[in-house]
């Protein structure tokens, strides 16, 4: 049996209305789009994250989810710079910069659907 490396990871979101949330990706939360709109499918990336956004318009929104609706941990080299930029642009922030027990500096974002992201900046 061999063992294979796993090299990367990306996010795959089911969206209701595409163009809104490629948009919130883009003008937001600062990631480029590729892929052509009309595939039904956006990429959205931003440094080593790529979070694929899929039209899904009949599918169970993430905000009637509770809890389950976090999909992702992204780790940054500064969570406060990061809140302030994500604040100005307008983003959906429920939880400021918190730095916790376990080490961490973070934060939560929220995308119109629901989709929810923690933030976190290791303090070590």
């Amino acid at each position: 049996m061999t063992d294979s490396t796993l090299l990367a990871g990306a996010f795959v979101l089911a969206v209701p209305d595409l163009p809104r949330s490629a948009a919130y990706f883009r003008d937001v939360l600062g990631f480029t789009l590729a892929w052509p709109e009309a595939s039904g499918w956006q990429l959205a990336t931003r440094g080593a994250v790529r979070i694929m956004l899929g039209h899904s318009p009949d599918a169970m929104l993430p905000s009637a989810t509770g809890d389950h609706s976090y999909f992702a941990y992204l780790y940054v080299d500064d969570a406060a710079a990061l809140y302030a930029e994500f604040a100005r642009n307008g983003a959906i922030l429920p939880q400021p910069p918190e730095d916790k027990p376990h080490g961490m500096r973070e934060f939560s974002v929220v995308t119109p659907d629901g989709h929810r992201m923690m933030v976190g900046e290791d303090l070590d």
